[in-house]
Formats: structure tokens, sequence, C-alpha cells
């Protein structure tokens, strides 16, 4: 089956940003996800998951180890499993992403009070 934002499961999170689920399986977790201007999400890590952020749209902001990276439409950064992260638009523009995860960040998110 062919997957878009379309006909995949969707939900919001976050302050209204949206997540398009493109895959979740044990193994690989795909979404597409938009953020508005001026959101962040919460600071967090994945004991298991490596990641791949890819931004399609805008400049993302990544917080990775307490070092602040800015990313551009067409790159991407990739996040090590037990790395404290979380991504922000700090931005007056939306941003559109895609995250990659393996295996799946199902039942693999510690959030960290600040």
């Amino acid at each position: 089956m062919i997957y878009s934002k379309n006909n995949s499961q969707h939900y919001i999170w976050g302050n209204n940003c949206d997540s398009w689920v493109l895959n979740d399986s044990d193994d690989l977790s795909v979404k597409q996800e938009k953020m508005p201007a001026g959101t962040a999400e919460k600071l967090h890590f994945h004991e298991r998951a490596e990641q791949v952020f890819y931004i399609l749209k805008g400049e993302a902001v990544l917080h990775i180890n307490n070092e602040k990276f800015q990313v551009k439409s067409g790159e991407s950064i990739s996040i090590k499993p037990g790395s404290k992260h979380f991504i922000s638009n700090e931005s007056e523009e939306g941003i559109e992403f895609l995250v990659i995860s393996s295996p799946s960040t199902h039942n693999d998110r510690i959030e960290i009070e600040k």
C-alpha cells in the first residue's frame, strides 16, 4: 500500500503539532510531522531507538545533549540512543519534517523534567 498524509493515521501532539504515521513496525517507524512557528517538544531520550530527522520545509532547531543545531530544508541530523534531545521551531513559519526511528520508538520515550 502507498501511504501519504491523506491516508495514514494522524494525531496531534504538543502545541497543535501534527504527525502522520507512514510506517510503524517493531523495527522501523517513519512519521511526517508539522510544527507551527514558535513550538517545541519536551526534552526526552530513547533507550533503544536511533532517529533521523529530515527537514522537508523550513528550518528546525535540534537540541541534542545541550548542543544546538540548525537544520534546514533538504538536510538531516541523526540522534543516537540515550541522547537527550528535542526539536523546536524558532522561526516565524511552519516546518515539516520526517522522523525515521529504528527500532520504533513505541514505549521507548523517556521524558526529562527540566
